[in-house]
């Protein structure tokens, strides 16, 4: 019986390894994340002296998006694979490390990802916002209603990760 113990038990602790080729797919969704960053900035430059001050802010917000997408891709990358597959090794002793790095647990990680996505969310509102003519109220309605469930659940993770960590240090 011990031994069928050891042989699930190491089947499923070598099982993580399966989240691998996952992680190198979000490594990859940073190209076209990359690609549509540069795309947009070449519009920007190469249309800057017809644009208005509003088109100008869209187009900085629009970039502010894509490198926020790109950020979040980076925190899960990272604390994903350290925190479920393996630590990255080769990043142990560089100098341009992350601080953050080996440190977000997954607590953390969901608080990251939260503030992540109320920032991104909050863009995209503020673009929808600053887009002349083109305001539906209903869709607005929806999508600040997504954006407050998003803060709420933010709050609402940093509440229970409080409470969590004062039950710790109770014991």
């Amino acid at each position: 019986m011990l031994k069928l113990e050891n042989f699930i038990e190491r089947a499923i602790f070598a099982g993580r390894w399966l989240l691998a080729p996952l992680y190198v797919g979000l490594l990859l969704a940073l190209i076209p994340v990359i690609y549509r960053f540069f795309h947009a900035f070449w519009h920007m430059v190469t249309h800057m002296t017809e644009s208005t001050t509003s088109e100008v802010t869209l187009q900085v917000l629009e970039l502010l998006d894509t490198v926020l997408l790109g950020n979040l891709i980076i925190i899960v990358l990272f604390a994903g694979y350290e925190n479920f597959v393996s630590k990255i090794a080769v990043a142990e002793d560089a100098k341009d490390r992350p601080h953050w790095m080996g440190f977000v647990d997954y607590s953390g990680l969901k608080i990251k990802l939260i503030g992540s996505l109320v920032a991104i969310s909050v863009i995209e509102l503020l673009k929808d916002f600053m887009k002349e003519g083109t305001f539906d109220a209903n869709r607005e309605g929806w999508r600040i209603g997504i954006h407050m469930t998003f803060v709420v659940s933010g709050v609402l993770f940093a509440l229970m990760d409080m409470m969590a960590d004062k039950h710790k240090s109770q014991r």
